[in-house]
């Protein structure tokens, strides 16, 4: 029994924490207790512990009365913190979890244990200034700041974000964004959070039109990471979406001024020479299609229809007797047809567009294998809408009447695009010509617009 009881005390006098029994009658004192309990007291020995009372344990008076409420109602108390001033001055953090046990006749006990917490409570107040201070930077952001699990639910955002839903963040956590957008809108957010935890690849600088609660669209741009853990795993997805909605309305606004500057060129072109002037139209939704059918987004399609729109511009600047005379063309007088495209590049060459409009139209008469006109660039170099718009110009041109000939036919054109497919053409366009009249019976599919 004494090597049993010599066990016992071998270990709790090696545990982490202190072990104590306080005599609550008929005199209050501690009457047991390990090294441990001694030594978070900051005392050296256990005599130094005669005559300290367990209200000694308490920084403060409110603090120990809490204490004592807690354990006359409940008959225990757990992990009850307090600050407790030891022996050298210093203020340390305790936790104290007590029950109240009878010894038979002898008296009544409090026994438990106690722990210092002192570095548990400095790294929960770090870890709360470093929360707070995130919360403070994210909540000053002018930007939507969102965060989701795995599941694509929002687990924490920022005041600009619930501000624009009219919602608490506490009101928006748990959500997905199929509980604020339009089904094909969330689905379409949704894919790209799969996206960016399937592959860990971001997706940075998404411009996107949302719908609002109150009816309104808004045009933004988003930016989404992976979010990892300490091992490693991706789990879940953080995003900043950023309102572009009235730098967009600007920039379009500014894009409408131009077109409708360039529109009434067009205008002046038509009444000088409604031939070309018609023949640019047609071109324009050959174009349109082709690009259609090689999934251009709206602004690169947008810049293609302008571009054939304006292709032939320069030719406002030549002689009318040259552009209408019948009859074959001299090497001079060709040679002079051929400025109109340096002429249409240098009315629209410092303009500013999204897109390089006056390179494309620059390049719409140069050819694969190097035989085209004004540069005599080959392959590559050639921008891909000045390859959609040669087979373009060249089936419109072909089909209908010229002032110098007549029409050679649907037909004939193709098989001109035919032969020259990835020699003077670009054999993918062509290819999208050939898939485009097959559907529409092999006939010019443009005379319907």
């Amino acid at each position: 029994m004494k090597e049993q009881l010599a066990i016992h005390s071998y270990v709790a006098d090696r545990l982490g924490i202190g072990l104590f029994r306080y005599a609550m009658a008929p005199q209050e004192q501690f009457v047991s207790f390990n090294k441990t309990f001694v030594r978070i007291l900051g005392f050296s020995s256990s005599q130094n512990l005669n005559g300290r009372k367990i209200a000694h344990l308490f920084a403060n008076t409110k603090s120990y009365e809490d204490f004592l409420k807690t354990i006359q109602e409940e008959g225990k108390v757990k992990f009850f913190q307090t600050s407790y001033k030891n022996k050298n001055g210093k203020f340390i953090w305790i936790s104290i979890s007590a029950c109240f046990v009878s010894d038979g006749n002898k008296g009544h006990f409090l026994e438990g244990f106690v722990e210092d917490v002192t570095q548990q409570i400095k790294d929960r107040e770090r870890l709360t200034q470093e929360t707070d201070f995130l919360q403070g930077f994210l909540d000053q952001m002018p930007d939507a700041i969102y965060f989701k699990d795995r599941k694509n639910r929002l687990i924490k955002v920022n005041k600009f974000y619930s501000k624009g839903f009219k919602l608490t963040p506490e009101e928006i956590i748990g959500k997905t964004d199929f509980d604020f957008f339009p089904q094909e809108q969330a689905q379409a957010m949704a894919d790209d959070d799969n996206q960016v935890m399937k592959t860990g690849a971001p997706i940075i600088g998404k411009i996107e039109r949302t719908l609002l609660p109150n009816g309104t669209w808004n045009q933004v741009i988003t930016t989404k990471v992976p979010m990892y853990d300490r091992k490693g795993r991706i789990t879940g997805t953080m995003g900043i979406t950023r309102d572009m909605t009235e730098h967009a309305n600007l920039e379009q606004d500014r894009l409408s001024m131009l077109m409708n500057a360039l529109a009434v060129l067009g205008k002046a072109l038509e009444m000088r020479d409604p031939y070309t002037f018609q023949h640019t139209c047609n071109v324009a939704i050959i174009a349109e299609k082709i690009g259609q059918e090689m999934g251009f987004d709206k602004n690169r399609l947008i810049g293609l229809k302008l571009a054939a729109e304006l292709h032939d511009l320069g030719k406002i600047t030549l002689p009318l007797d040259l552009l209408i005379k019948p009859g074959k063309l001299t090497k001079l007088e060709f040679t002079l047809i051929k400025e109109h495209v340096e002429k249409c590049y240098d009315l629209i060459k410092d303009i500013r567009f999204p897109f390089p409009l006056a390179d494309i139209i620059y390049q719409h008469h140069e050819r694969l294998d190097g035989s085209g006109y004004p540069q005599g660039i080959k392959g590559s170099k050639i921008l891909s809408e000045s390859r959609i718009l040669a087979v373009s110009d060249v089936l419109e041109a072909m089909t209908n009447h010229r002032p110098y000939r007549a029409a050679l036919g649907f037909k004939k054109a193709v098989d001109e695009l035919k032969d020259g497919a990835g020699k003077i053409y670009d054999s993918e366009v062509v290819e999208v010509v050939l898939k485009i009249a097959k559907r529409n019976g092999n006939k010019p599919f443009w005379a319907e617009d």
